[in-house]
């Protein structure tokens, strides 16, 4: 798997990991204690970024919200599809985290998540969302 590959797939299994917390109402000890246990062998690479996304989202988690309600026009966090959701979460995570990491190759990888997980109409809602994040310079 090339750099790129295993990029993407931290990136998805953070955005999993957010998942499990938000619709498993768990905490992000017990989301780490289960979620990698279900998981087929995953290189240290890939698990220490996705670990750092799902660090960073949970740490930030408050702020990240905030950030996703400005730009949403009209859509409470609460109201999206939780998918969309925590895929708006883990890459504003990497926006906020790793402000080396171009923007435009964030919100391309998550669109890309979105278009595997998420409903075709959601994709251009993510993109315009994501867009007026990186806008914004928080």
């Amino acid at each position: 798997m090339t750099l790129v590959g295993k990029r993407r797939k931290s990136r998805e299994l953070a955005m999993q990991m957010l998942f499990q917390a938000d619709v498993g109402r768990q905490n992000p000890d017990e989301v780490r204690n289960t979620f990698w246990q279900a998981r087929e062998a995953v290189d240290d690479a890939t698990r220490g970024f996705a670990e750092d996304l799902f660090r960073v989202a949970t740490t930030r988690e408050a702020e990240i919200d905030a950030l996703i309600e400005r730009h949403s026009k009209n859509w409470r966090l609460s109201r999206m599809p939780a998918v969309d959701r925590n895929l708006l979460r883990m890459a504003a995570a990497e926006l906020l985290g790793f402000p080396g990491n171009p923007t435009p190759i964030v919100i391309d990888e998550a669109l890309e998540i979105a278009r595997r997980y998420s409903a075709p109409e959601s994709v251009d809602f993510l993109n315009g969302v994501l867009d007026a994040i990186a806008k914004s310079r928080f």
